[in-house]
């Protein structure tokens, strides 16, 4: 790991803890706190704000899993949970919840830090996606209003797309807003027009 790192590793086992926290500390100078009680994990960690969370989990379970994903906050942040023993339901429903790596086999120190590289790489990678889809939904939202105002426009004045789409544009850089900010008062105010 390249980048100073603040982890967190929840673990209840003293012997098990103390050797991720070994490993980690081998693999790079981080930060690295660990909670052995699982009780207001939501909040230690809110409180922490770490940039990776890390899970030990000798037999974990479905509510398990449930209430740790929700704690370490997955969409927030990279969490990678190592578990001896799974099956493909409590797999799914891990990598549903958000979390970036799901590995079943004992905790080996000598996999810590690939396995956190990848959860990062992973994290990253679906929040670009998160982000590139939320823009993607607000440029079709605008779009719609727009085309829905150029509608208006259309039917109100009796001119084609392209002219009520420059009297669009022509106000918006008048009031210096955006087309679609121009576009979505017109709605309205039709709206409480009809």
């Amino acid at each position: 790991m390249t980048k100073r790192l603040s982890i967190i590793v929840v673990e209840q086992d003293r012997d098990r803890a103390l050797m991720i926290v070994d490993s980690l500390e081998a693999a790079g100078d981080n930060d690295i706190q660990v909670i052995s009680e699982v009780s207001s994990l939501a909040r230690r960690i809110s409180e922490r704000q770490p940039d990776v969370v890390i899970v030990d989990l000798t037999s974990p379970t479905r509510d398990m899993i449930e209430e740790l994903t929700l704690a370490a906050s997955p969409l927030d942040r990279p969490v990678a949970i190592f578990a001896d023993q799974s099956d493909a339901g409590l797999t799914k429903a891990a990598i549903e919840a958000g979390v970036s790596a799901y590995v079943v086999d004992n905790l080996r120190p000598e996999k810590l830090t690939p396995v956190i590289e990848a959860a990062i790489a992973r994290f990253n990678m679906f929040r670009r996606m998160r982000d590139e889809l939320t823009e993607t939904k607000r440029a079709l939202e605008e779009r719609k209003v727009i085309d829905r105002a150029k509608g208006l426009l259309m039917k109100a004045r009796g001119i084609d797309e392209d002219e009520a789409y420059a009297i669009l544009r022509k106000a918006a850089m008048d009031q210096g807003k955006k087309i679609s900010d121009v576009a979505s008062a017109l709605v309205t105010a039709a709206e409480l027009l009809s």
